[in-house]
């Protein structure tokens, strides 16, 4: 089971309303509407995306890592590795 189960409807209802946002932003671009207009609308799905890659991260370290560190070894080096990879590149994003 990963972290994110328990929220996983939550999660889905978010990005189907990004997944609206982003029809929208091309509906907007198609109607040649205003740069500045279109800009604001980007940023906002950047944004969602964003909370949710955090919460994503969140139960991540919350829920595997956490388990993986309990048991200790190889695992729990290869966890912490992966969750250092993985906040890498949401910063660099």
């Amino acid at each position: 089971m990963h972290g994110y189960t328990k929220d996983k409807d939550g999660y889905l209802r978010r990005m189907r309303r990004i997944e609206g946002q982003v029809r929208g932003i091309a509906r907007m671009i198609e109607n040649d509407e205003y740069c500045i207009d279109v800009l604001t609308q980007v940023s906002a799905v950047t944004k969602a995306l964003e909370a949710v890659a955090l919460g994503l991260l969140d139960e991540h370290l919350r829920h595997c890592v956490t388990e993986a560190v309990a048991e200790g070894g190889t695992t729990a080096d290869a966890k912490v590795a992966e969750a250092s990879a993985a906040i890498a590149r949401l910063v660099k994003s």
